[in-house]
């Protein structure tokens, strides 16, 4: 039986089209020396580079916020409720406070700069979806403007809370338990107040040379505020509470 013989011509580099980032010098195969039927002769490409990319994870060791940013320190969410039943994962509530762990340099207004109003170390309470999350030394962290940041806890009560800005804290009023005609209404059927006391106001806000301008209610008012508006808590003596900006107050009752 005639023996069958396959010749390969050499493959030269000069035959690899030149693309950006690819020289002919780069890759080079060596040639392909006849064979037999059954077998194959193992050649080495010793003219073969191959180059993988690695992916290093960088790791920070501190993060300073710019502008009239700051960095907070989020709260662990409440894995249970008042009477003491494990909440799971889905039902556990969002946290709304943290502590501040770096500010920015503040930033510029007119012809003023305006430094961040909340010192490193200060509890808070900021908007419910303001922010970027992140994780940072094993922990939680928000980067969020401070004009986010809704008032400073000088106290574990919420009725203590310090408002900023623009922001005025309202204690609401309780729902009526009953109709006009004398009804009793159900919990589900109470219909939500939108009328409450003022009971704290920020300083104001800025005004476009930087300076402050002072809010129009007091502490003591009884305001009609817009329905949906604000972040409301619940406070330790169990009223409830809201914090909004002053431009949601519609009316001052007397």
């Amino acid at each position: 039986m005639a023996t069958s013989h396959l010749t390969a011509p050499s493959i030269s580099s000069r035959m690899v089209p030149s693309y950006d980032g690819l020289k002919p010098s780069t890759v080079k195969f060596a040639s392909v020396a006849p064979f037999r039927d059954g077998s194959l002769r193992q050649r080495t490409f010793r003219g073969l580079v191959v180059r993988a990319a690695t992916v290093v994870t960088p790791k920070y060791t501190s993060i300073k916020p710019l502008g009239d940013r700051v960095l907070v320190k989020v709260n662990p969410a409440e894995e249970k409720t008042d009477g003491g039943i494990l909440l799971p994962t889905t039902a556990q509530t969002k946290p709304q406070g943290g502590e501040v762990v770096a500010v920015g340099e503040g930033r510029t207004v007119g012809n003023n700069k305006v430094e961040i109003g909340v010192p490193t170390g200060a509890k808070i309470v900021y908007s419910k979806y303001a922010g970027t999350e992140l994780e940072f030394n094993g922990s939680k962290h928000l980067v969020l403007k401070e004009d986010d940041i809704v008032g400073i806890l000088e106290t574990s009560d919420v009725k203590d809370m310090k408002p900023l800005n623009d922001r005025v804290l309202i204690k609401v009023a309780e729902a009526e338990e009953k109709t006009a005609g004398g009804l009793l209404l159900t919990e589900a059927t109470k219909e939500k107040p939108s009328v409450g006391m003022v009971i704290a106001i920020g300083p104001g806000p800025l005004d476009e040379q930087g300076n402050r301008k002072p809010l129009s209610i007091s502490p003591g008012n009884n305001v009609m505020y817009s329905k949906y508006a604000g972040n409301e808590f619940k406070g330790s003596d169990g009223s409830d509470y809201i914090a909004l900006r002053a431009s949601d107050v519609m009316a001052v009752l007397s």
